[in-house]
């Protein structure tokens, strides 16, 4: 990951900021980008769960209850899920078992969740703490792109 997807983002933002748009080339370009992963994309907030959006990779689970599994987890504490192997989270939901690692971090929108980002590897340990930190930062840039009116 680096400052040039931030870059390629901002591009098209200018485009169109719409949130549909703006998040599946998000996932291609992370796609795009990222070694050693199987399924990138976001899951969107609805009513108090959430639901399949934008995605690049095998089919998905459509609906995620709140506080189930690592993106409902990352939902219900709005806080960054980095998870070493999938098998050992209490409550994880395998849509996909080649999946092993996986990171999940909350997209906000004025101080509310609003969405999740949700990356999956067939690797154990495959997020680092720099994986981290550098998605964080992509997700920021996301929150200050796009706008969230339907």
């Amino acid at each position: 990951m680096n400052d040039l997807i931030i870059e390629q983002l901002k591009a098209l933002a200018q485009i169109s900021d719409d949130y549909i748009s703006l998040l599946a080339n998000t996932s291609a370009l992370i796609n795009e980008n990222m070694d050693d992963i199987n399924w990138v994309g976001f899951y969107l907030v609805k009513d108090d769960y959430l639901l399949l959006g934008p995605f690049q990779g095998k089919n998905a689970c459509v609906k995620i209850e709140k506080g189930k599994g690592v993106c409902g987890t990352a939902f219900l504490k709005d806080e960054i899920q980095l998870v070493e192997d999938v098998h050992k989270f209490e409550g994880h939901i395998a849509c996909d078992s080649a999946s092993r690692s996986e990171i999940v971090i909350p997209i906000h929108n004025n101080g509310k969740v609003v969405a999740v980002l949700e990356i999956d590897s067939p690797s154990l340990n495959r997020f680092s703490i720099a994986d981290k930190d550098a998605l964080t930062k992509l997700v920021h840039h996301l929150e200050q792109l796009i706008n969230w009116v339907v």
